[in-house]
């Protein structure tokens, strides 16, 4: 039977079906918002796994029909997930992860299929709810409704779900999720906005999702499944109580040790000698005492934060750990730092490039080139692991697109700064905040390189360990902070405002008085990180790099463009023989660029050359390529080539063209008319003395 309901939401039409397309799947949404349409799925397998973990998957996938065009790959089909199916599918899994019961280890897969995209309204939004609901009306056992909207600003007003061209003239773009209560998750980009100013949008999201939710529950009421019984296994008690008689004091001196690798030394050491002294008595539990002793450890972490206001590291909780960093730490690059923080360290370079160094798009939305990104690598040396080498993963990309998004705001425009810029950042060591470290880094970098940012950007990151009204909030997390507690809340920003923020958590949401506070504290743990960078490098050099290509433009007229190109690329070619790289756009914008400047302007002359128009009454030299009965045709210019009729080669008459002129020889010529078809008259003779 099919179910739909609808909603008007921001001007255009939610709606919400079920029963008509996937029939089999656990739960499946047909979520439309205006003319863009997804299909969410949400599956599970029919026994639980052994896994210590919920084994949830999410999948975004575009269709290239959606938007009415043909894959551009070779195999012209859609193929593995890209860069933004990837960061969707990200925000979906961080949406819905913690609303699933404690222990529950059956496999799910939510699987979200774009099939209409309109162009003005993105899918990840409409997939987002889709994905809500389809769980939702499942047998699953989901802990929702959550829902999630966009938010942007224009002129001073906040907006439910900008549009494209609402999102261009917007000071922010960001995707916020939560339930009845709080905010669930964050995530997105501004122009140096205040704390105060992201308030109002969360809160202003806040209030917008409610008739979702209230959607979402219309659909259940109608068309929900009755949910799976499920009870969580329970450990023996006994085995609980040994467990914990043999670990609670050898946990507590590990987690005061204060030292990472210590502290890992101790727990593996402990872990180790518990299984052991447990083992005669409890031969099969070795998979239990481990799960044990990690709940212990947790507990233990977190008590000391909450009673105690003490962390593992022993740091207090609003205090940011030692900071050092360097630049030009790479004597080849272009621009390069060092930063670390505690154990966690960043090694970032800035590369300035041309035009062909752009990053081609090619999705959804039309393809596209970017002259500015950043890419953010994770080796498994940096956590002391031995892994196999591959490209990187959803977590990498996320990572490098959140540091990416903070730095953009201070990029200059393409117009001022001609130049194609690629970040990269390479973490040498974690131990938390690494997406943060590679702000920090990268801004250093871009510094170090020359480039005319309009001011540095730091990053900071804050967790929560809470239990019931009790929480602290604690300023740049460690890893194991990050894995023990509640939220991750990472922002970046200039020392005028935030450019950059996203927060994920464990539990179902956050209070907005308690994100209030947790963004103050942000705030101050950026401008504490701030002054380190600034005593090492505080403004953008007035150089560029040595290594650094020169860029500069010449515009010509694109009727002239064949010229400079030349039949089957000849032209060009014989111009790039200078060293230089050319690149010509269909509005006669020619970009020339070279490591060298005598290239760049040996290019330059040629251009100009090629590209100049022969004027009447000018001399020039030009070379005789043909010869004809009734005279010669001579090049005055690249490309262009005149007539040198017989009867104008000398003041006395001349039987014979070659007599005078041979094939290759240069020749001196005056411009005598140039006629309503652009062909050349010369003389040679105007320039003889007579006699």
């Amino acid at each position: 039977m099919i179910h739909k309901v609808e909603m008007d939401w921001g001007g255009r039409t939610l709606s919400l079906e079920t029963g008509k397309i996937a029939g089999r799947a656990n739960g499946a949404v047909w979520a439309r918002y205006a003319d863009t349409i997804v299909l969410v799925t949400a599956c599970r397998s029919h026994r639980a796994g052994d896994r210590d973990f919920l084994p949830l998957t999410v999948e975004y996938r575009e269709k290239a029909y959606a938007a009415g065009r043909i894959p551009g790959n070779f195999f012209k089909r859609e193929g593995r997930m890209g860069e933004k199916e990837t960061l969707s599918a990200r925000m979906i899994d961080h949406m819905i992860r913690p609303l699933f019961p404690k222990k529950f280890r059956y496999e799910v897969q939510v699987f979200v299929t774009v099939l209409s995209a309109d162009g003005d309204n993105d899918a990840d939004i409409a997939g987002m709810v889709g994905a809500s609901a389809s769980l939702l009306i499942s047998d699953i056992p989901f802990q929702g409704p959550i829902a999630a909207l966009r938010v942007g600003r224009v002129d001073g007003d906040l907006i439910v779900n900008p549009t494209k061209d609402q999102i261009a003239e917007s000071d922010m773009d960001l995707i916020i999720s939560g339930d009845r209560e709080s905010i669930g998750t964050v995530e997105g980009g501004a122009e140096e906005i205040s704390e105060a100013a992201l308030l109002e949008a969360l809160e202003f999201a806040h209030e917008n999702m409610q008739e979702v939710l209230d959607l979402q529950e219309e659909l259940a009421k109608k068309a929900g499944r009755d949910k799976m019984e499920y009870v969580a296994p329970e450990i023996d008690a006994d085995l609980a109580e040994a467990v914990e008689a043999a670990a609670a004091e050898r946990i507590s001196a590990a987690n005061r040790s204060g030292d990472r690798d210590k502290r890992g030394e101790l727990i593996e050491q402990m872990e180790a000698e518990v299984a052991a002294e447990l083992a005669e008595k409890f031969p099969d539990a070795g998979k239990d005492i481990g799960e044990l002793l990690y709940n212990l450890t947790k507990a233990d972490m977190r008590q000391m934060v909450l009673k105690d206001k003490k962390r593992i590291d022993g740091r207090a909780v609003d205090e940011v750990r030692e900071i050092s960093c360097e630049v030009d730490i790479l004597p080849r690059a272009h621009g390069s730092s060092l930063f670390n923080r505690g154990q966690t360290q960043a090694l970032c370079t800035a590369t300035l490039g041309n035009k062909f160094d752009e990053k081609m798009i090619d999705d959804l939305r039309g393809k596209a080139f970017k002259s500015y990104y950043l890419d953010y690598n994770f080796p498994s040396y940096s956590t002391n692991e031995v892994s196999f080498p591959r490209g990187p993963g959803r977590r990498e990309i996320g990572h490098g697109h959140l540091a990416e998004k903070a730095l953009e705001p201070v990029i200059p425009a393409v117009d001022s700064f001609p130049y194609t810029l690629r970040l990269v950042a390479d973490i040498q060591s974690s131990n938390g905040s690494t997406s943060m470290a590679t702000v920090c880094g990268c801004s250093m970098a871009m510094m170090a390189a020359g480039v005319p940012m309009k001011a540095a950007v730091t990053a900071s990151g804050v967790g929560l360990i809470s239990e019931g009204d009790d929480y602290v909030i604690l300023t740049d997390i460690l890893g194991d902070e990050d894995f023990l507690g509640d939220m991750d809340l990472k922002v970046a920003g200039t020392e005028e405002g935030i450019t950059a923020v996203q927060m994920e958590n464990k539990i179902a949401g956050i209070r907005l008085e308690i994100l209030e506070e947790a963004l103050e504290r942000a705030r101050a743990g950026r401008m504490h990180i701030l002054k380190s960078m600034n005593a090492c490098i505080d403004r953008p050099r007035a150089d560029l790099s040595e290594f650094a290509p020169r860029i500069e433009y010449i515009k010509i007229d694109p009727s002239k463009i064949g010229a400079v190109i030349g039949p089957g690329g000849r032209m060009i070619r014989e111009i790039e023989k200078t060293g230089a790289s050319v690149a010509v756009d269909d509005d006669g914008t020619i970009t020339v660029s070279a490591v060298e400047a005598t290239a760049a302007a040996a290019a330059r002359d040629m251009i100009e050359s090629i590209t100049a128009d022969a004027v009447i009454d000018k001399e020039y030299e030009g070379t005789v390529k043909r010869i004809m009965p009734f005279g010669a045709f001579v090049e005055i210019l690249p490309g262009k080539e005149g007539l040198l009729h017989v009867s104008e080669l000398d003041h006395h008459r001349v039987e014979n063209v070659e007599d005078v002129v041979a094939e290759g020889d240069k020749v001196a010529v005056k411009v005598l008319d140039i006629d309503n078809a652009g062909k050349i008259r010369l003389s040679r003779k105007a320039l003889l003395p007579k006699g």
